[in-house]
């Protein structure tokens, strides 16, 4: 295992790797030989550990030398520690059962937190591959040759489009009108000039586009995607 990913029982043999020398070295012959039994070092590493006369760095290197074998070593070694033995044999062992549950269930919690992560940058990125990258917004100010452009393609419900979409009342629309007799076009693109007009520096392509997008004007929205195009000379 990565030391980038250590284990619980890893982590936690590092924590307390400086207290369990101070409780384990006052018998480290004792520690070395059940150690051994259980194949948690490796027959060299015993004779070297072993050879040691210091009982602290004798433990340390048991220690040191466990750890670097990896998980599995490491949980031999807390079950060990555990057992009735040495339980019985070094009384101040009795912190290291609740503080293994502690670490394990960290390090549980911890891998569960990063399956969920994960799961969800793979949502968003299967997203992203789906939905098709295009310009959702234009906030240049319209121009009057779109809004000429967009009065071709409003149609017949221009009336509806104006007083729902665009809040213009309905004696304005009189007025546009009657100074525009017998011109459709020109009435619908007066009526989207006095809409720029009034909203000034919020009339933005991608504002009339999102205005004209709303599903219960049954508008053809193909005749309007020009207005999300930034480049668009129209």
């Amino acid at each position: 295992m990565s030391d980038n990913a250590p284990s619980g029982e890893l982590q936690l043999l590092r924590r307390r790797k400086a207290q369990l020398i101070s409780i384990l070295s006052g018998q480290a012959d004792f520690v070395l030989q059940h150690a051994d039994s259980r194949s948690l070092i490796t027959p060299q590493g015993y004779r070297q550990i072993k050879s040691c006369r210091i009982p602290d760095e004798k433990m340390r290197d048991l220690l040191d030398h466990i750890i670097e074998r990896g998980p599995e070593a490491a949980q031999g070694l807390l079950e060990l520690l555990q057992s009735q033995e040495l339980q019985e044999t070094f009384p101040k062992l009795a912190f290291i059962k609740s503080t293994q549950a502690d670490s394990i269930c960290f390090g549980d919690e911890r891998k569960s937190r990063s399956k969920r992560l994960k799961k969800h940058k793979k949502t968003q990125e299967m997203q992203e591959e789906v939905v098709p990258s295009k310009k959702t917004f234009n906030a240049t100010l319209v121009t009057e040759k779109q809004l000429m452009s967009v009065a071709r393609a409003i149609g017949q419900s221009w009336r509806e489009v104006a007083i729902i979409a665009l809040d213009i009342p309905s004696v304005k629309l009189e007025q546009i009108v009657a100074d525009n007799p017998n011109c459709q076009v020109n009435q619908v693109f007066t009526a989207l000039r006095h809409w720029r007009n009034v909203q000034g520096n919020n009339a933005t392509a991608g504002s009339l586009h999102s205005l004209l997008s709303q599903q219960h004007l049954a508008l053809p929205q193909e005749a309007f995607n020009f207005l999300l195009d930034e480049s668009s000379p129209m």
